[in-house]
């Protein structure tokens, strides 16, 4: 008679209880980790240590068959880790399954994860824009349509959790890690990241998404990688707890990932109240957490909470923690910690329930195997979407009437900037080649430079090509210092000084009509880029001798148009003023070559709007548009502000807003809804793509508040002449804030609408008065405004 467990007529609730009574402590253990291996079809499989990593640790082959015959929670990035074609790396990941399901004693299969931030973290995978283009498109329904690509490529290769998206919200754009945000307001990354949930896990949640980093992770010290944040409750629930908040109430996220810093002096993979009390009993997620990686080692290899790792591990595990990435460090101590009284039965079999359920619930025991020959990558409609969310987040910072840059015959273009042949520079850090720095690769991988695209859009004799400088001369993997390191001497910046190459800019200057300027940043890991995990700024100056090139292009008077991309905005020290034309296209992705060349020529339109202020100096650092009122100083300092606003972006048009009519002038605190009504025309002669930004401000309350915050937000498209009228409706919900006992509160009085096509370019007001008493939120509150768009004739 089979195992009960094995009989998929069973409730999985009976499932997980009759497995779990059948395994021993050393089998529940080994639910609570994962391996990070080098796969092979024929069985030999090897630590990740034979790529010279230290940090995939070191397992020989007798003790890894061993270990594996316990059974395994996870497998860590197994395509996602080496170059290995995607149907070998099914073939092996399935002779891996194999062995744990009909090799071992209870037949448990392995979950696998993957990187997907950007794309399906593996070779040939499509490669889409970063986060902060799909924050600039504005556009929820978009990211959710490439979140849904990414799933189909990620199921085929039989992936079952991938680690995205990225829920930190932008303070400081001298942190490396600005390139995997969707911006700076809690809501708009709320929006987006609920998106993205919903497009990647499906409506079955059978892709598991994975929120990070669980929280505040991008409010370090100084913008530096891993470092502390300083944060009470209220801001951290205001600001940081909401995006995640709303990905698990809304799109029902299926996992969760702690960050590596600490929080007032408490490390996020140790503590309880954030990884229990709040997310579990107070938001009611039900998925599974696991550790960013090394997370738990860093206990007390770098935070000094924990005397080992057996304490490491207990200390995770009892705060919450379900599942230790990317490998054991500290789980495969969980029998010493048990011995030492440190962890209890109760607890481990609390967690491997989770971990089972999950695995009953995807259905892997019926279906453990994928299939290698519907690896399905690259496909058409999905370079296509990729190329459209590249397009849409191309942002018009400055125009003085020259674009669009329409072909002609004759016309002499040109192309300057070490970022303009480069497709590694329109890539982000999670994107698979820039993660291993196979720049040979990228340039095989369907990535179309800007130079490429000039040349097919213009004609290659319309234009004429130069480096102008160096970012990095030389691109390596691996980081001088690993984070976290100290006592280590002083490292000498990699980034190039050399300004040979700037005469020869010049001269193509001067010989053409006009001067497209590609500048910006490298991706890469650990300084191995300028940006990217691990390679953060203390300067909000171009790299290298950026800013020279560009200004010595300038002063030959050919009109210049500058193209940035990377994964942070930059100040130009004044240059801004004498561009024609500015665009931001961040790290576009495999077709953002296409998309910029789209885009100057004409071909389509410019849509984009920043979703990061631009700030005039390091010196305003930490800098965001929804501050406090004396954030700036008193007096305010010179540094302070942006050139460029949140929400900001040209059209190529113009727009007339109209009155902001509110359908009541009051509302009830509990349960009320504001209703407010706006008319926008296109006022030019040219059709345009505008978004629509409610902003709210709340004139008096018990505790201080930002100047506005972003509350409502609507794109529409309109041709010349053309009128459309917004309805907004925005539940008094979301005029909340944390009080004093750490709950959301609504208080009664008056609060400011703002519409406009910036957060400082507000349009049209209202006030409307909030009526009752104060209301404390329920559980599931009402998270989201929408809007009904209509055209009058």
């Amino acid at each position: 008679m089979p195992c009960l467990y094995k009989d998929a007529a069973q409730p999985i609730a009976a499932r997980v209880q009759d497995l779990l009574s059948r395994m021993t402590e050393e089998e529940k253990y080994a639910q609570m980790h994962a391996f990070w291996l080098i796969l092979s079809p024929d069985g030999r499989h090897r630590s990740r240590r034979d790529l010279s990593d230290d940090f995939a640790g070191s397992a020989d082959a007798d003790d890894l068959a061993a270990r594996l015959a316990l059974g395994i929670g996870q497998i860590t990035r197994p395509l996602g880790t080496h170059i290995v074609e995607a149907k070998e790396g099914v073939r092996a990941l399935n002779r891996l399954q194999k062995t744990l399901v009909e090799e071992t004693r209870l037949g448990i299969p392995a979950m696998f994860h993957e990187e997907c931030l950007v794309g399906l973290l593996c070779k040939d995978a499509t490669l889409f824009p970063s986060s902060l283009s799909y924050g600039a498109t504005w556009d929820p329904e978009l990211v959710e349509q490439v979140a849904a690509a990414i799933r189909a490529e990620a199921q085929s290769i039989g992936c079952h959790q991938g680690l995205a998206p990225v829920l930190d919200v932008s303070r400081d754009v001298r942190w490396g890690r600005t390139e995997e945000t969707f911006g700076e307001d809690p809501y708009l990354v709320g929006k987006m990241a609920t998106a993205y949930v919903r497009g990647l896990q499906g409506p079955k949640r059978d892709l598991l998404a994975t929120l990070k980093h669980y929280v505040g992770h991008s409010f370090s010290e100084g913008a530096r990688n891993h470092a502390p944040v300083h944060l009470g409750f209220r801001e951290l629930n205001d600001t940081f707890l909401l995006p995640f908040e709303m990905a698990v109430k809304l799109a029902n996220a299926g996992s969760v990932m702690p960050a590596y810093h600490d929080i007032d002096n408490q490390p996020c993979h140790s503590d309880a109240f954030l990884l229990t009390e709040v997310l579990r009993n107070r938001w009611g997620f039900d998925g599974l957490i696991v550790a960013d990686y090394g997370g738990v080692s860093l206990l007390h290899q770098h935070h000094g909470v924990s005397a080992d790792a057996a304490e490491s591990a207990a200390l995770a595990f009892n705060a919450g923690l379900d599942i230790e990435l990317p490998k054991d460090d500290c789980a495969r101590h969980l029998a010493e910690a048990r011995q030492r009284g440190l962890i209890s039965a109760e607890k481990i079999d609390e967690i491997v329930a989770r971990i089972l359920h999950e695995k009953f619930r995807l259905g892997l025991f019926e279906h453990p195997y994928a299939d290698e020959n519907d690896v399905s990558l690259q496909r058409g409609t999905t370079r296509q979407l990729a190329w459209q969310a590249a397009v849409r987040a191309v942002t018009m910072l400055e125009n003085n009437g020259i674009l669009p840059l329409r072909p002609q015959a004759g016309q002499k273009i040109a192309v300057i900037g070490p970022t303009a042949d480069d497709p590694l520079a329109l890539l982000s850090g999670y994107s698979f080649p820039v993660h291993l720095i196979i720049s040979d690769m990228a340039a095989q991988a369907d990535v179309t430079t800007p130079l490429q695209a000039l040349r097919d859009c213009y004609g290659e004799a319309a234009i004429h090509y130069a480096k102008g400088c160096h970012i990095l001369e030389q691109r390596t993997a691996g980081a001088p210092v690993f984070p976290g390191d100290s006592g280590t001497p002083l490292q000498h910046s990699p980034v190039s000084q050399d300004t040979r190459l700037i005469a020869d800019a010049v001269a193509q200057a001067q010989a053409c009509e006009v001067a497209l300027v590609f500048v910006g940043d490298l991706a890469g890991l650990f300084q191995s880029g300028t940006v990217g995990e691990g390679s953060d700024t203390d300067s909000l100056q171009l790299p290298g001798v950026q800013q020279q090139l560009l200004e010595a292009v300038v002063a030959t008077g050919t009109p210049t148009i500058a193209i940035l991309t990377g994964g942070r905005p930059y100040f130009l020290n004044g240059v801004e003023e004498k561009l024609a034309g500015y665009l931001a296209a961040f790290a576009p992705g495999q077709e953002g070559g296409r998309a910029i060349a789209d885009v100057l020529s004409g071909r389509e339109l410019p849509s984009g709007r920043l979703v990061l202020s631009v700030p005039k100096s390091a010196g305003a650092m930490p800098y965001y548009y929804n501050h406090k009122l004396k954030s700036g100083g008193t007096p305010i300092a010179f540094s302070f502000g942006a050139r460029y606003p949140f929400g900001y972006g040209l059209s190529g048009t113009t727009f007339h807003y109209g009155d902001l009519q509110l359908a009541e002038a009051s509302v009830p605190s509990r349960d009320g809804t504001v209703t407010a009504q706006l008319r926008i025309t296109n006022s030019g002669d040219r059709p345009g793509s505008e978004v629509v930004q409610l902003y709210v401000k709340d004139r008096l309350a018990s505790l201080v508040r930002p100047v506005h915050e972003l509350k409502a937000f609507q794109r529409v498209e309109l041709q010349p002449g053309e009128s459309a009228q917004l309805t907004f409706f925005l539940p008094t919900d979301m005029l909340n804030f944390t009080d004093a006992q750490g709950d959301r509160v609504v208080e009664p009085g008056e609060f400011e609408l703002q519409a406009g096509a910036s957060s400082a370019d507000i349009r049209a007001r209202a006030v409307v008065t909030v009526t009752g008493s104060l209301y404390k939120l329920p559980t599931q509150w009402r998270m989201e405004s929408h809007c009904e768009v209509a055209f009058p004739r």
